[in-house]
């Protein structure tokens, strides 16, 4: 369990904290700055002394999508990390969604505040990484985190009602006017999407590759508002990488829809 408390001179020192590392990078010779997330202190930045030396006993631990127990203590914002241990068992993901684990990171980097705790998220990140690890559907994983995250952050989605109060039915088309809701619309208007898309998307039950292709255009443009001109870098990469070799990831994309259909 985690245990915090202030000392006599003020620092504050906080022990075994569940926490994932979003980003690091080299401080000097044998030092890193750690950008990490934590179910009760949010985002925070601790200075990790010595950790690239020899006999660190952080060398190996500081993985990205490893859960961990972190331990810091200091009294500005950059704390300093005292003791890092594996939080239950190693976890490891596997190469072709190493993208994808970067993508959730960056979101959570440029979508959430350092000191602002936010422990739905953390639960729904820590979700979203142990089902990403044990194989689960990397499209329809992708799109409840970021459905559950805009939720938390304040940007939920009206999904079951247009904006003049009406259900929305499954058989009708609707464009999605950010801040409004779903509007009545034709199946060929620009922007159109199904019904059940959105219920779909509502219950976080993707019943066919359509309604996964309809939620990641409109769950974009949300997250995209809320970046409001920053771009993510893992995006880019992403998109690049299919640009090399497009037949590739069309064979893996046509499995994971297969995939899907059949669970």
């Amino acid at each position: 369990m985690e245990r915090s408390h202030i000392g006599k001179i003020g620092a504050r020192r906080v022990m075994l904290a569940p926490a994932y590392v979003l980003h690091q990078y080299a401080y000097r010779d044998t030092s890193r700055i750690v950008e990490a997330f934590t179910s009760e202190h949010g985002r925070i930045s601790l200075f990790a002394r010595g950790a690239n030396g020899p006999k660190s006993t952080l060398r190996g631990v500081l993985r990205p999508f490893q859960r961990l127990l972190l331990s810091w203590s200091g009294r500005t914002e950059a704390c300093a990390l005292v003791a890092a241990e594996v939080d239950g068992s190693l976890t490891r993901m596997s190469k072709e969604r190493l993208m994808s684990g970067f993508y959730l990171n960056e979101l959570l980097l440029k979508l959430t505040h350092r000191g602002d705790p936010h422990p739905e998220i953390f639960h729904s990140y820590a979700s979203c990484v142990e089902a990403l690890c044990a194989g689960a559907g990397e499209e329809p994983t992708l799109r409840l985190f970021e459905r559950r995250l805009l939720h938390d952050l304040g940007y939920g989605l009206e999904l079951a009602q247009t904006d003049e109060g009406l259900r929305v039915q499954p058989d009708r088309y609707y464009r999605y006017v950010l801040e409004r809701g779903p509007q009545l619309c034709l199946a060929g208007a620009p922007g159109a999407m199904s019904g059940q898309s959105l219920n779909d998307l509502a219950s976080e039950s993707f019943q066919d590759a359509r309604s996964l292709r309809d939620a990641k255009r409109l769950l974009r443009a949300a997250i995209d508002a809320c970046l409001d001109g920053r771009v993510l870098k893992s995006r880019e990469v992403m998109l690049a990488l299919r640009q090399q070799n497009p037949l590739r990831d069309g064979a893996r994309a046509a499995r994971e829809t297969v995939h899907e259909g059949e669970s």
